[in-house]
């Protein structure tokens, strides 16, 4: 019987639903997801694998315009998800009627009918206005697939996994089969960490928050865990901990449920706040942050 794999890279604007998408075709959740924008920094693999094929899905940052050397590293990201694509998926946030600029139109015009264009959030939409989206994406990529979904309601999933297995060229598996992500255990720390972040504070905290793990010691019936969330301003550091520490405390709660939940064991989670100016922009702190491959 003939093997298929390939990459099947997800791209988009903040907010039209990749990460949800992703959790979904993937079946297991491995990138975070809240209604703030950025919410994803990091390009996240997710591999499927059956007997007869494996799909290498990649989890990217929302398409943006750089303030930040981050968010030049985040747009690398991108691009390089565009270059070594298999397979594109362009989720749209058909509701918001999403565009984009020409230079990445074309780059998706150059890769064919390797692009599916997926309608994000249809359940929102009238059956006219869905339409008038479809034509609209059909004339500006005349080789891609249009496909309608809805990835929070799970609606025409199943369709689109068979149309991304039907596109896969044939080949070995590129991971082992039992493999899931490319990613370490530490990161997933991290990001659960971050989500937390992100659901309980408001305004530019969470976007000025950078969540680094320092130790991550497995041991008989216990994970310890030591994470420090990195913030850019002293001010921001007495809101992160609250009073008398009472935010940091919550989160830190709950990311050590939902990191148990992960790994199925017991943790024991450390968490302390610094503050280092304008890491944002810091080559060295960014490559310990993982923003560069």
């Amino acid at each position: 019987m003939t093997h298929k794999s390939g990459f099947v890279n997800i791209i988009g604007k903040p907010n039209a639903g990749k990460s949800t998408l992703m959790n979904i075709l993937v079946g297991e959740k491995l990138s975070i997801i809240t209604s703030k924008a950025q919410t994803t920094r990091h390009r996240i693999l997710g591999i499927v694998s059956t007997d007869a094929y494996q799909i290498v899905f990649s989890d990217t940052p929302g398409i943006l315009t750089p303030h930040y050397k981050m968010h030049e590293l985040m747009m690398k990201f991108v691009y390089t998800a565009l270059s070594d694509a298999d397979i594109l998926l362009l989720i749209i946030d058909a509701a918001a009627n999403d565009s984009l600029d020409d230079e990445l139109l074309l780059k998706l015009k150059g890769k064919g009918g390797k692009v599916l264009v997926l309608l994000n959030k249809i359940d929102l939409l009238k059956p006219e206005a869905l339409e008038q989206v479809s034509q609209k994406w059909a004339l500006m990529l005349p080789l891609a697939e249009i496909i309608p979904i809805s990835a929070l309601e799970n609606f025409n999933t199943e369709y689109l996994m068979k149309r991304i297995v039907a596109h896969l060229p044939q080949s070995p598996a590129y991971y082992d089969k039992e493999q899931l992500t490319d990613k370490p255990e530490k990161f997933f720390v991290s990001e659960i960490i971050r989500e937390k972040i992100l659901l309980h504070y408001e305004k530019e905290i969470p976007y000025s928050c950078e969540v680094y793990v320092e130790s991550f010691k497995d041991e008989p019936g216990i994970l310890k865990i030591r994470a420090i969330i990195f913030v850019s301003r002293e001010s921001q550091k007495g809101i992160i901990i609250g009073h008398q520490g009472s935010s940091l405390k919550r989160v830190g709660t709950q990311a050590r449920i939902d990191i148990e939940k992960f790994f199925d064991k017991k943790v024991f989670l450390e968490l302390f706040v610094k503050v280092k100016k304008d890491w944002r922009n810091n080559d060295y702190l960014l490559r310990q942050f993982g923003y560069e491959e």
